[in-house]
């Protein structure tokens, strides 16, 4: 009798043991949807691999649930019913995390098409891990309990931005240029709203809104900005539309401050070594010379690319990823979901938390410079010889702004 029960004690124990730690070695699908051909392939094909690059490295012991990521691309040509496409092929695969991050308009698309998803077929759940679409949208009226954000979003940088611009007494004119579509959209919104609290002095001289991926010449834009006198432009141009308009104000000889969201993405940093002496500042939650961890893993991207490692919110996904299905004990999409919500975690800035009302990581933010390597900011971007040396370090509680979210939880 008293075998049994103690064969009875130890089979509970090890079926405990085996339930909390269930997820170890358990080899986990990640779907990359993302524009991996057409103009903006080149940012794809980056990210892609930088995904690849980051789960390789933090794979089995090296991340706190023990778990393989494998990440799978699967092509949208940057369309959002491509996305959608996509996304049932992923889930036909019996996939259940998908991420993306070029495009706002594909990502809202994702987030609707996956909250669809969760509601009909209860126990085949998706996650979607955003890593780059930064519409405020996405976390506020348009928020979804399988949707986390990894980047700020345009509201939290532009809110940073301005600060910085407040402090610079050259901005008194200001162009906007922007790309036809909601993050452009909000880039010129949230921008207007923000100068006039720092800087009711300055004033906007010109605004554009051009098609998305469709511009092949930003001449007659530049001779806009020529015209108005403006003396700093701000743009949340990026890929092609970033590249292709360094390359038009380059080609004619306008000098003036840039103040961008995405100048270091893929070929843009190029255009701009050809450009010489041209004064550039770039928001983001990054810079291009980090030491440690991230230092590391960009030095040895190059190395085995011999191309950028940028897209550092990916590395944060991982992190956040791994640390839930660890809290969690499991790999179950809203198990894991719900681990995640309010998590705090050690990313490459430091503290960083998934804010639970909204799904929106809290982060620091920085303001970095354009200019020549040197013996402190040594990093050379696109092997051009320049790089983006960081100038200002934005605290994430500064950073941070409100959410209107309303959340529907499972």
């Amino acid at each position: 009798m008293n075998f049994a029960i103690k064969s009875v004690a130890v089979c509970a124990m090890l079926a405990s043991a085996s339930i909390a730690f269930a997820q170890k070695g358990e080899t986990v699908k990640i779907a990359m949807i993302e524009g991996l051909s057409g103009p903006f392939g080149n940012v794809g094909q980056n990210q892609l691999k930088n995904w690849q690059f980051v789960t390789e490295r933090l794979n089995g012991a090296k991340n706190a649930a023990g778990v393989k990521f494998e990440v799978v691309g699967i092509d949208s040509k940057s369309s959002p019913q491509e996305a959608l496409n996509a996304l049932k092929s992923a889930i036909d695969q019996g996939i259940r995390y998908v991420a993306q991050g070029n495009g706002s308009a594909v990502a809202l698309a994702l987030a609707d098409g996956i909250a669809k998803h969760n509601e009909r077929n209860p126990g085949k759940e998706v996650i979607f891990l955003n890593y780059a679409a930064v519409d405020p949208a996405l976390t506020n009226e348009k928020c979804s309990f399988a949707h986390f954000r990894l980047d700020a979003d345009t509201s939290m940088k532009m809110q940073a931005l301005t600060a910085f611009m407040k402090d610079q007494p050259k901005v008194k004119k200001v162009y906007l240029l922007n790309q036809n579509y909601s993050h452009g959209q909000q880039v010129a919104k949230y921008f207007k709203e923000g100068l006039a609290r720092t800087r009711p002095d300055a004033q906007i001289v010109g605004e554009d809104l051009h098609p998305f991926g469709q511009v092949k010449d930003f001449a007659p834009y530049i001779a806009k900005i020529k015209a108005s006198g403006a003396d700093t432009l701000v743009t949340g141009n990026w890929g092609q539309d970033m590249t292709l308009l360094v390359k038009a104000i380059t080609e004619a000889g306008l000098k003036i401050p840039i103040y961008a969201y995405y100048p270091g993405v893929s070929g843009t940093p190029t255009a701009l070594a050809a450009a010489g002496d041209i004064e550039v500042y770039q928001i983001a939650y990054n810079h291009s010379n980090y030491t440690g961890e991230l230092g590391a893993i960009m030095k040895e991207f190059k190395q085995k690319y011999n191309d950028d490692f940028y897209t550092f919110a990916i590395y944060n996904g991982v992190v956040l990823l791994s640390e839930a299905m660890n809290k969690a004990k499991s790999t179950d999409p809203m198990k894991v979901a719900a681990a995640m919500e309010g998590l705090s975690f050690k990313g490459f800035n430091g503290d960083s938390q998934m804010r639970k009302s909204d799904h929106q990581l809290q982060q620091g933010l920085f303001i970095s410079k354009w200019q020549k390597v040197d013996a402190k900011n040594n990093y050379s971007v696109e092997n051009t010889g320049y790089t983006f040396a960081p100038v200002k370090y934005i605290d994430g509680y500064i950073a941070s702004t409100p959410t209107s979210c309303d959340m529907k939880r499972p």
